[in-house]
């Protein structure tokens, strides 16, 4: 055969296939890959890219040097599961089929019903492989709260948070095959939870880095019980924190045991959960797909003073009042960083206000998904790109369905908060104004009575009675 001919030939199949890659990427780019990291029981003051000076965080602090850092960014609602649901879902916690922590036996919460709609369902209909590692929370195995059952192709970790509580379990689930840890003991824990977790992350994201996938990633740090491996992280801690051990008897019978050094495992377990992220970035640069993905990093709840923690310590809420189970901004105003090469500009700070609900059709957004039905959200993703003047809520609506019920809004500059509310469904109005008065020190509500009315008409239009999670007709049954 002539030469020139296989040359011509060669050449031909080169640029084929050089043009077949540039669609390729192309066509990947119009639907990036989507990683949302959770954290649990993370402050806003706990990084340092949020004035975090105690913990170290260099991975995330570098993370929002190369994207958006969010300032004005609310979870669901103040604690675990209601947060979770919210954020699946798309819906405010007056709306959200998920209102409170109520556990089920022999393990598990309350299970997220067939009817609901998550991300997880929208993405994977839209041909996204989807997969969540870390903890769930929201309805026990073969349930119809399943992972499994509510669009995840895969899951490992917890399917039960109040056994998340203990890093060194007897057991963890693979979808639904119970995997046990018999080496785990209290004298001698062996297998650390967060660490086997965060390797399935990761194989997960190799196995999936040709096709668009739906990672999320609930990591379980930094919650009590207050466990973290005894290395070299954790030493830098003691003596960092020049902390002293506190007395402790030995294991106390709950799911958790308790810290001799509480205030060095709290920061290693926050610098652990740092150091997760940074190799998930450096895993997507590794494979190629960093400038095709998007990730975003927020937290569930305020900081908790639970196992020993001392979130007034390292001043976890930072500027902020209340910590998790307040609906005061320290209880759910959140760390949200967005991260995505070439597409975010790097080294923005957003005053943009948002909350959990707008995930869901943010993600549908970005992946030319259909938008369910009745959602509470909005997209952010004129946000994220820096549009000026983004589409914003003119409100935001919370509940909260333990210590008496609770209920919030936030409209515009205004924070709404009520306590009490089973009790008095027409108690009092706390009323701040975040502008000048952020640490939500000083109610204002005798001096405008026309903003209190407002926002006594949106609690009362926003919230929807639910039957699992009664608010305002008794008391409702939560852990």
């Amino acid at each position: 055969m002539n030469k020139s001919f296989i040359t011509i030939a060669l050449t031909g199949l080169c640029i084929l296939f050089q043009y077949q890659q540039s669609v390729a990427q192309q066509t990947k780019a119009g639907r990036p890959n989507i990683i949302f990291i959770l954290a649990d029981d993370l402050g806003y003051g706990d990084l340092g890219c949020y004035g975090q000076r105690l913990i170290q965080t260099p991975h995330l602090d570098a993370m929002a040097k190369q994207g958006m850092r969010f300032t004005q960014f609310y979870a669901g609602t103040a604690v675990c599961a209601p947060s979770r649901s919210s954020f699946l879902t798309g819906q405010h916690t007056g709306h959200t089929p998920i209102r409170g922590n109520k556990g089920v036996q022999p393990e598990g919460q309350w299970p997220i019903p067939d009817s609901a709609v998550t991300i997880a369902e929208v993405l994977k209909k839209a041909g996204y492989a989807t997969g969540d590692f870390g903890k769930w929370g929201l309805g026990p195995v073969a349930s119809s709260g399943d992972p499994l059952k509510q669009g995840f192709d895969s899951f490992y970790g917890y399917n039960c948070q109040s056994l998340a509580h203990d890093y060194y379990p007897d057991h963890l689930w693979d979808n639904e095959t119970r995997v046990d840890f018999a080496a785990n003991t209290p004298e001698h824990p062996t297998d650390y939870s967060a660490d086997l977790i965060h390797q399935k992350a990761l194989q997960f994201i190799d196995k999936q880095k040709g096709n668009p996938f739906f990672l999320f990633l609930s990591y379980t740090l930094p919650h009590a019980g207050l466990q973290v491996p005894d290395d070299s992280l954790f030493e830098k801690y003691k003596k960092l924190l020049n902390e002293q051990p506190v007395p402790v008897t030995k294991w106390n019978g709950k799911n958790y045991a308790p810290q001799a050094y509480p205030r060095a495992a709290y920061a290693a377990m926050v610098s652990r959960l740092d150091v997760y992220v940074g190799q998930v970035l450096q895993k997507l640069k590794e494979d190629g797909i960093d400038k095709n993905t998007l990730v975003i990093f927020s937290s569930d709840n305020g900081p908790h003073r639970e196992g020993g923690n001392d979130p007034d310590n390292f001043n976890s809420n930072g500027p902020l009042r209340g910590i998790k189970r307040d609906l005061y901004e320290g209880g759910m105003r959140e760390p949200m960083i967005a991260w995505w090469p070439g597409k975010i500009k790097a080294g923005n700070t957003s005053d943009y206000v948002g909350a959990f609900w707008d995930f869901l059709p943010t993600f549908a957004d970005l992946a030319k998904a259909p938008q369910p039905k009745n959602i509470d959200g909005i997209s952010i993703v004129p946000a994220l790109l820096g549009q000026r003047n983004a589409p914003m809520h003119p409100w935001l609506y919370w509940e909260f369905h333990e210590q008496g019920g609770k209920q919030a809004v936030r409209m515009g500059n205004w924070k709404g908060v009520k306590l009490n509310v089973t009790s008095q469904p027409n108690g009092p109005i706390e009323l701040y104004d975040l502008q000048t008065d952020v640490g939500e020190k000083n109610n204002v509500a005798d001096k405008h009575p026309d903003v209190v009315q407002k926002i006594q008409k949106i609690m009362e239009q926003q919230h929807r009675e639910s039957p699992d999670f009664p608010l305002l007709t008794k008391s409702a049954n939560v852990e």
